[in-house]
């Protein structure tokens, strides 16, 4: 065998991983929202920005090289050139006019694009509340009064307010295509703004390892007309499914490439139930105690019996 021919084969590596890469979908630089489409421009602005750089630089390289090869008599050759302030301006100038100009574009959309931030839009905004289990995605809609697993249906073209929070490990909730993630903790409420400008079947992936079943967490978001919304949610009403105490805790046990599931029916305020179970965890929030305030009252009042009748017999 030719010694040479495993450094040929690496050497088609390279070329064989780009074309691998033609096929892959480019979600992010594809957005179907406007949160998405704002994020693509800022990501597209700040690339072209840093190549001001990058491209003269690389550019130059080949240039120097070629100028100054060692075949090149007519090159002026100057062995104790040490400085010139031209250039010293010019490669400080460019750099911080680019760190400025990156700076208050970060800053300017770093608040346009605030998660929390409500869109503005004139159209009602639909609420959606989000909850991550072991390995799955609940979905609970409170004006709905229905609950879904691993699937989400939403008109385009209406704000979506999502409430998030975990019944377990840290997660990250994330729709490539309509932007934007936002962390979703125990005991806590994250919320995220987005919208659909076109009617589009997206994915939906957690961002954040959260164990042995984290690659099957995934889930459909599917944006619609508000006439096919409205179905959607009649057809739910029908489902066999309801999302009481008991079915939510055998949902809530670990289980992996979960089916998407229906409810038509959900507990009230149980998502505000389970941000409430992990009150214990928020350092400095006083405990709820079951004993009545005049039983604690008869309490401290018996102790002070028995602490005067010790003092009598003393």
């Amino acid at each position: 065998m030719s010694k040479n021919r495993y450094p040929r084969l690496l050497g088609i590596l390279p070329l064989l991983g780009t074309l691998l890469l033609t096929g892959c979908n480019m979600t992010l630089l594809d957005p179907k929202g406007q949160v998405g489409l704002d994020e693509r421009n800022l990501i597209i602005t700040a690339t072209l920005l840093m190549l001001l750089v990058v491209v003269p630089v690389i550019v130059m390289t080949f240039l120097f090289a070629w100028k100054y090869r060692a075949s090149n008599t007519d090159a002026v050759y100057t062995p104790k050139w040490s400085h010139s302030t031209k250039i010293e301006v010019a490669i400080w100038t460019i750099p911080v006019l680019i760190i400025i100009a990156l700076g208050y574009i970060t800053y300017k959309s770093t608040h346009a694009l605030d998660p929390y931030k409500p869109l503005e839009s004139d159209v009602k905004p639909i609420t959606i509340e989000v909850v991550a289990l072991d390995w799955k995605w609940m979905f609970i809609y409170p004006e709905q009064g229905i609950a879904t697993v691993n699937k989400i249906v939403f008109p385009a073209h209406t704000p979506i307010n999502f409430k998030v929070t975990s019944d377990s490990v840290m997660n990250s909730f994330f729709i490539p295509a309509l932007g934007g993630q936002i962390y979703a903790m125990a005991g806590m409420q994250t919320k995220l703004h987005l919208i659909a400008n076109q009617n589009a079947e997206m994915d939906g992936i957690s961002a954040n390892y959260s164990g042995a079943g984290f690659t099957g967490m995934k889930f459909k978001a599917i944006a619609t007309s508000q006439e096919d919304f409205d179905a959607w949610v009649s057809e739910v009403k029908k489902a066999p499914k309801q999302l009481e105490k008991a079915e939510y805790e055998a949902l809530a046990k670990p289980s992996q490439n979960n089916p998407v599931e229906l409810y038509s029916s959900v507990t009230p305020n149980l998502f505000q139930i389970i941000v409430d179970k992990y009150e214990g965890m928020k350092p400095g929030k006083p405990m709820h105690h079951e004993k009545k305030e005049h039983e604690m009252a008869a309490m401290e009042g018996m102790d002070m019996s028995s602490h005067s009748a010790a003092g009598a017999e003393e």
